[in-house]
């Protein structure tokens, strides 16, 4: 649904101005920038969330058209390697209005989902049908005959439908409380009792959405007799409020958000019967382990859950019985500074007599063997490979399909057997590039989604030999000329970054050119990608007359322990004294970087560096744009900011180290922010008591409150004034190539 959104803007400039240059139109062609925002960078028309149906014979994806980010379902036969229209939302709604709930847009956004439409799909286990949730209500498709069949579900929003594994059921969230639909009977029932907005059943808290990449709370049982699920109790837990403030007569939406040394949400796990009945709650110390990472429950597998204390130092494997809720510890896994967690483990085979674990004993992930005990049995992949995700594990655990690369700029696709522990790793991707794959269940067929250097995104289908099948269609628009950037490596040799040089396409050796740092500099995140798509927003600054350069320094993962950690409770230092160094390596190769003019842009922990280097560096970074900067630590949410620096009020001084109130005072540069009014990952309050401070200590700066909009901005007329405006704020402080 499209937002009606109105940009506000604040000016408060008048000391700077006697430093901009006289005389010179600082106007920018935002032409291409239209084009960009409505085609979401070239990606609408491109094949999504393909998914390979059981039998091999069928890939199943959403797509949109060129300029309309409304989804639609494709089904691509394997056979012929012709595409069918499935189904579109129009068909379903008869020219209704798609409507969201509130819960189910928060549910998007934690998921970073902006298109409408079918933003998911699900297939039975035989492939034989499909379920769709649109606007609230959930539909049944025979993919045989396309019927579409309206489940007469109960009234109110649905939410995480799941088919059960036997394919008879369908599973749903309601009012805070799990539903059962049996799709025999056409009969609906209620599974959970007593759920409320305080207390709710079924439902992934906050913090397990936004930061431990978990978006369900419950879980079949592998005999579809019997539903696991999370209870959340959010008493205690500050309750956060987002408004319009261009509409003061909707009623502000709240939000349980816990912050650095408050209360969590305190979570359940338990197991009920279909017809609902008494609950089985599994216990474990949950005061030492407050954290519900991950569940895993597969058939001749034992229920298994992974728990995470609140200082996430250690990590726990429990299996749980579950008749008496009693659980035993399988594995722990412990650190000076933070475990990672990883949804996709543990994979236990089909024999229940072991599984697969990914571990960092070598300072790098690994991926293992493990017997049933929890026990090393052998390593699959070690350190050296640069492992990164386990894809996919065949259905008799015979081969494994994972990605990784030794350049975290890159990700690639490979096998290998699990059987022969002497087989060799066979690569399945080649080109310079990151590459995702997508199997069926015997890795008979698969989907090869790749970005690369040379082109756009592509999806192909592969039979196991590697024989190429086709590609799923695209319709969307490309870039009429490829982006001029460079990737490379600059720095010392203890500390070699990533990083990457965006060229303008009328590139003049002769002249000297202001310099744009594109920036994120946290951790969890690579922002220097050896994709294609990832440059065309930067080559459009570049056009401008600016090189635009992209450093990663310390705390970006791929780069072993030692280089991820080095930022523990370091937040206000180490990203920042990285960013500096990379640049001036940078510009010691690139003679026509005039590093006496450059300018750093970021959003969300890159707005946070945005603004922390014009207070801290002013000697190297002259101009700042700060897009939804976290200000203060304190006001970011438990499971991200404790994991990085601690849990105050005992480690207070890295939350004072990393804060940009510590700071405000020092800001001699321009500096613009921006931020969504109603964004509820960093709330709109990060900004205005950064403008609070700088307005308390005298400072000059611009504010663009962006209304109505939240941590995403997929408005196209917003995004073309947002970047339009930002590179006349550039040129502006900077100047134009001399």
């Amino acid at each position: 649904m499209t937002r009606s959104v109105s940009l506000l803007v604040c000016l408060i400039a008048a000391p700077f101005a006697a430093a901009q240059p006289k005389g010179k139109d600082f106007a920018v062609d935002t032409t291409y920038l239209r084009t960009l925002a409505e085609t979401r960078s070239f990606q609408l028309g491109r094949p999504l969330r393909p998914q390979v149906t059981a039998d091999g014979k069928a890939v199943l994806f959403l797509r949109s058209e060129a300029r309309s980010a409304k989804l639609s379902l494709f089904e691509f036969d394997v056979e012929t390697g012709k595409t069918r229209e499935l189904l579109t939302p129009t068909q379903v709604l008869k020219g209704a209005e798609e409507k969201l709930s509130p819960e189910e847009k928060a549910a998007r956004e934690r998921m970073r989902v902006s298109a409408a439409g079918f933003a998911s799909f699900q297939l039975s286990d035989d492939g034989a049908y499909i379920l769709l949730p649109l606007s609230g209500k959930l539909y049944l498709v025979d993919r045989a005959t396309k019927a579409v069949r309206e489940l007469p579900t109960g009234k109110g929003f649905l939410l995480d439908p799941k088919f059960s594994p036997d394919g008879k059921k369908i599973s749903y969230v309601r009012d805070h409380d799990l539903y059962v639909f049996d799709l025999d009977k056409g009969k609906e029932w209620r599974t959970t009792t007593g759920g409320t907005a305080l207390v709710e059943n079924a439902v992934a808290e906050f913090v397990a959405q936004e930061e431990m990449g978990r978006f369900t709370g419950y879980w079949w049982a592998p005999d579809s007799e019997r539903i696991v699920y999370q209870q959340t109790d959010h008493k205690g837990v500050e309750v956060w409020h987002v408004a319009d403030p261009i509409r003061p007569e909707a009623e502000p939406q709240p939000f349980y958000y816990p912050r650095p040394g408050k209360n969590n949400a305190k979570v359940k796990l338990g197991i009920v019967a279909l017809d609902g009945g008494a609950t089985t709650w599994i216990n474990w110390d949950a005061d030492k382990y407050p954290y519900l990472a991950t569940v895993r429950w597969t058939k001749k597998a034992p229920l298994c859950l992974t728990v995470q204390s609140r200082d996430q130092r250690e990590l726990v494997l429990l299996e749980a019985n579950p008749k008496s809720g009693k659980t035993e510890t399988l594995l722990t896994e412990k650190s000076s500074t933070w475990v990672n967690l990883r949804q996709e483990i543990p994979r236990w085979f089909p024999a229940g007599d072991g599984f697969l674990w990914i571990s960092e004993k070598d300072d790098v992930p690994r991926l293992e063997i493990r017997f049933r005990n929890g026990k090393v049995r052998r390593v699959v992949v070690n350190a050296e490979l640069g492992f990164q995700t386990l894809v996919s594990v065949d259905a008799k655990a015979d081969e494994v399909v994972f990605t990784a690369s030794k350049n975290p700029t890159e990700a690639h696709v490979y096998r290998t057997s699990l059987k022969d522990p002497f087989n060799e790793i066979e690569p399945l991707t080649k080109d310079t590039g990151l590459h995702a794959a997508v199997l069926a269940r015997d890795h008979g067929v698969y989907v090869v989604t790749s970005r690369t250097m040379q082109g756009m995104p592509t999806s192909i289908v592969y039979r196991k030999d590697g024989k190429r099948v086709g590609e799923l269609p695209s319709v969307a628009e490309n870039p009429k000329q490829a982006p001029s950037v460079e990737l490379v490596e600059v720095g010392a040799k203890e500390r070699k970054f990533h990083a990457a040089v965006v060229l303008p396409r009328k590139f003049d050796a002769r002249k000297k050119y202001p310099v744009i740092v594109d920036v994120y500099g946290g951790p969890h995140h690579i922002h220097v990608l050896a994709a294609q798509n990832r440059w065309l927003l930067d080559q459009w600054y570049a056009d401008q007359g600016f090189i635009v350069v992209a450093i990663d320094g310390r705390g970006t993962p791929g780069r072993g322990a030692t280089w991820e950690r080095a930022i523990y409770q370091k937040f206000g230092s180490v990203p920042l004294d990285d960013q500096v160094a990379g640049l001036q390596a940078l510009g010691k190769k690139y003679p026509a970087m005039d590093l006496t003019r450059v300018g750093i842009d970021g959003w969300s922990f890159g707005g946070y560096m945005s603004a922390l280097a014009v207070m801290r560096r002013p000697d190297v970074f002259h101009a700042g744009v700060a897009g939804a900067p976290v200000c203060d630590w304190h006001d970011y949410d438990t499971h991200y900011t404790e994991r990085y620096l601690g849990i105050p009020p005992k480690d207070a001084d890295a939350y004072k180290e990393g804060s940009l109130l510590t700071y405000a005072h020092e800001l001699k540069c321009p500096l613009m922010i921006l931020h969504g009014t109603a964004d509820d990952n960093v709330y709109f309050r990060h900004s205005l008591r950064l403008v609070d401070a700088l307005f308390r200590a005298g400072k000059d700066f611009e504010m663009v409150p962006l209304s109505g909009l939240t941590h995403m901005v997929p408005d196209p007329l917003v995004m073309e004034r947002l970047h339009g405006r930002i590179a006349t704020f550039f040129q502006r402080h900077l100047g134009r190539p001399e």
